[in-house]
């Protein structure tokens, strides 16, 4: 169903059954940041996170809950009321965020590796993101003395004018498919505003959260003004969103989760909300357009991070007139693409995050299969076979192009968030 047939079949069954490539860098970081220290939940409990390529454990990592979110909210609150980051002035922040964007330069491979492994992403790929990172760090770190009030017309004698202030303890709540610039964004702008943060990554992967945090620390920012809380959405993050001392949350997930989070917050105290959720993004190509140059920079819009991006374009539209043409050559050139351990040169394309993840693209694509769509890369046999061949890669998906004609099927409307291109046809 996914890999296609024949030599490249073989090829890259080969690839799947190699062992897979030792990530260059170490573990150093496990446990909940509260206050500014590494500490134990106070449950004691852990869980594992897992190398996408193997589903073998990378480590064990403190499992906060709702206990743990009040310490952490504890300390945020105390941070903000009492200590001196909200009291310092505009600059001397600055150059907090600015140290820490040094640092995260001088840790870009070892910050990258870590990514990738946790991830799956391609390292090529976690390499440009931790850059990313430190460009909006630096981005932020510009905005913090340059928030200004403003002074209104008023009729009579009186002078009006707003002043901005931060609100206080910011909640944020980041998804797996890009780690460090969610993190990036939802730490950046709060702590070049004053607030102080208390963070929850994804489950799947805390590694990065962890260790860019210590770096922050070493950068000069005071105890409790971050704090860094990995766990489960239905228990930390759910407390952190229900959370009554919480005064602003910032979740990125999906559509499903996005609707739970915000009614936790309406239930609670009320606090705004900022939501970014899923997509199903069209990708639009007119009958005049560069066949050539539109089915790369389509494969590039759908296939880019393992399909597992909520801005993908997930919904190729092709002209009539071209359509056929377009089928063929983005079959072609999904067929070329370069699916492998993240770790090796040349990889285009890692693992899917996790089994979940992966069985759930599969069912949308026997969802379009059973609803009419025509599968154009692969054979409908050869998924069961290519999942099995090896433990090391039991996540593996080859990309896939499916040609069909109706926009009322699930695998059109619905965000599949993997490597499933399906191309739909207009007049």
């Amino acid at each position: 169903m996914l890999f296609p047939s024949g030599k490249t079949t073989t090829n890259l069954s080969k690839r799947m059954s190699e062992v897979p490539i030792k990530p260059p860098v170490e573990v150093k970081y496990t446990q909940l940041l509260i206050d500014g220290k590494f500490v134990d939940a106070a449950s004691g409990k852990t869980f594992q996170t897992l190398d996408p390529r193997t589903g073998e454990v990378i480590a064990n990592v403190a499992e906060g809950d709702a206990e743990d979110i009040n310490r952490a909210v504890a300390a945020a609150r105390k941070a903000f009321d009492e200590g001196p980051w909200p009291r310092m002035t505009a600059y001397e922040r600055q150059k907090v965020l600015l140290r820490f964007a040094n640092l995260l330069e001088q840790h870009n491979d070892e910050i990258s590796a870590l990514e990738a492994w946790d991830s799956g992403k391609p390292y090529q790929n976690a390499l440009i993101e931790v850059s990313m990172v430190t460009r909006l760090m630096r981005y932020n770190a510009g905005w913090a003395d340059k928030i200004h009030g403003l002074t209104v017309p008023a009729d009579g004698p009186f002078h009006m004018q707003t002043l901005y202030e931060p609100i206080g303890v910011a909640g944020g709540i980041i998804p797996w498919n890009f780690p460090l610039p969610m993190y990036a964004w939802k730490v950046g702008p709060a702590l070049a505003c004053g607030c102080t943060v208390v963070l929850k990554p994804a489950e799947q992967t805390p590694l990065t959260a962890l260790l860019v945090s210590k770096l922050l620390y070493e950068a000069g920012l005071p105890p409790g003004v971050l704090n860094v809380i990995p766990g489960y959405g239905p228990t930390a993050g759910a407390a952190l969103a229900s959370h009554m001392d919480v005064d602003k949350l910032a979740f990125t997930g999906s559509t499903e989760t996005g609707k739970i989070v915000l009614d936790l917050a309406t239930k609670s105290n009320l606090k705004p909300v900022t939501l970014e959720l899923g997509g199903k993004s069209p990708f639009i190509v007119c009958e005049d357009a560069d066949v050539d140059k539109a089915v790369e920079l389509a494969h590039m819009a759908l296939f880019f991070n393992q399909g597992e991006c909520c801005a993908a374009g997930s919904r190729t539209f092709v002209h009539e007139r071209i359509y056929d043409e377009f089928v063929q050559k983005a079959k072609q050139r999904a067929m070329k693409r370069s699916v492998g351990d993240p770790f090796k040169e040349g990889t285009e394309q890692g693992p899917q995050i996790d089994n979940e993840q992966f069985n759930k693209i599969l069912k949308y694509i026997k969802s379009g299969v059973e609803s009419g769509a025509t599968l154009e890369s692969g054979e409908k046999d050869s998924a069961t076979r290519a999942i099995t061949l090896s433990p090391q890669c039991s996540q593996m998906l080859r990309q896939l192009t499916v040609n069909f004609y109706k926009d009322d099927m699930l695998i059109a409307k619905d965000e599949i968030f993997g490597p499933v291109q399906t191309i739909l046809k207009f007049k």
